[in-house]
């Protein structure tokens, strides 16, 4: 399952789970919409692919929260 990090790594945005606009590699790297297009889709952990997050929503969502760690070190 994935984790669903809060925010992005690069700048500190916030990125609900239930909300659109978060890109993630297979290491679950997590970047706003606007900082992905920067790094040109590339995660500059791993190298691998930014792809988009998929939602989580409604009771799947009650069931099983996203994580409220914050990556961002900023």
């Amino acid at each position: 399952m994935l984790e669903m990090r809060p925010d992005c790594e690069k700048c500190g945005r916030n990125l609900p789970a239930d909300l659109h606009g978060a890109f993630i590699c297979s290491m679950e790297c997590t970047f706003c919409a606007n900082c992905a297009d920067k790094l040109d889709e590339l995660c500059p952990n791993c190298g691998g692919d930014l792809l988009d997050r998929p939602l989580r929503e409604g009771a799947i969502l009650a069931k099983y929260p996203a994580s409220t760690e914050r990556k961002h070190k900023g």
